[in-house]
């Protein structure tokens, strides 16, 4: 296999909530961004939230922005409102929405997310849930009150970070799946892995219940946000990892990693090749993470993650040469 690095070239943060007006609920964040293809503009989701509350906690929703798809950086509008509703009481969802993932399934944008809850022992648990549009993914109604993958005895807790493509005629649902809890100066941090199922029909899930990706910094490592693309013959996986402690900062915080495989189930991790990292100085000079790569204007594109995980938007990389 080739093993020539590749090349990323960084244009910028591309959306910083800081630097525009924006609703209520989208003061702070812009994390994992997620692209839907319109005829005359680029549709990009992600997650935001409100300022805290009294209290220092925060909820969170998703919304979107267009941007002009012959200048990514002419942003054209910014949603009105959230594109999903928080839970009910007690519900999966009811503090938080984060991530999503969107799809067409039988000619309608389809959702998947992560719902989140407050929990009194660790701070959260999570799983995924689906919504279909029916104003062409301004808005989504869930499929109901319960998520569509949960936590199971293999997958005890925290399954987040849903992104679904279609190869083959099959739905592939990449997401992340806790495997322990561990306290770091007394506070409990998650760790987490690479997980996949498949479907037919976009509503039934079967589990592969394995580890995708290997691990790379330590046992405990944890990684999020799969991105798979099919490019010259191959899958290609861009994912963020971290190590278990001490990572809101540079030292131990987020990069960017990268992995292939020919069938989607076997990946061969190659980090030295994924060819984006830090900056030296600015807003993600500390951290990147959350990769969504796709294409436009047969061009590779990647938006990431910057610093504090999105606290200050997200940046758009472009990929010079091929994926190979």
């Amino acid at each position: 296999m080739n093993n020539k690095k590749f090349i990323w070239s960084k244009k910028g943060c591309l959306f910083d909530p800081l630097l525009h007006t924006t609703p209520e609920w989208m003061q702070q964040f812009a994390q994992a961004p997620a692209t839907r293809e319109y005829d005359d503009f680029l549709r990009v989701y992600f997650s935001c939230r409100p300022l805290p509350d009294q209290n220092g906690q925060y909820v969170s929703y998703s919304g979107f922005v267009d941007l002009d798809k012959n200048n990514l950086f002419n942003i054209k509008r910014i949603s009105e409102k959230p594109i999903l509703t928080l839970g009910e009481l007690g519900c999966f969802d009811e503090f938080g929405t984060y991530p999503v993932s969107v799809i067409d399934i039988n000619d309608k944008p389809t959702v998947f997310y992560a719902g989140w809850t407050r929990c009194s022992s660790v701070p959260f648990n999570v799983a995924i849930g689906k919504g279909i549009s029916d104003d062409n993914g301004e808005t989504f109604k869930k499929l109901g009150h319960g998520p569509i993958l949960s936590y199971t005895m293999d997958e005890p807790f925290v399954l987040s970070g849903p992104k679904i493509r279609k190869f083959n005629d099959v739905y592939y649902l990449f997401y992340i799946a806790g495997t322990k809890w561990i306290l770091d100066n007394g506070k409990p941090e998650p760790v987490y892995r690479i997980k996949l199922a498949t479907s037919t029909d976009g509503r039934n899930w079967t589990k592969l219940n394995k580890n995708l990706i290997d691990t790379f910094l330590e046992e405990d490592e944890a990684q999020a946000s799969p991105d798979v693309i099919f490019k010259n013959g191959k899958y290609h996986m861009f994912f963020c990892y971290r190590k278990s402690k001490n990572y809101r900062g540079k030292e131990n915080g987020y990069r960017i990693g990268y992995a292939w495989s020919l069938d989607l189930i076997n990946w061969n991790r190659e980090n030295d090749k994924v060819g984006i990292d830090v900056s030296d100085e600015g807003w993600d000079s500390e951290m990147v993470s959350y990769p969504h790569v796709f294409e436009l204007n047969n061009k590779i594109y990647m938006m990431y993650l910057g610093n504090q995980v999105g606290k200050t938007g997200f940046g758009l990389a472009e990929l010079e040469g091929e994926l190979i």
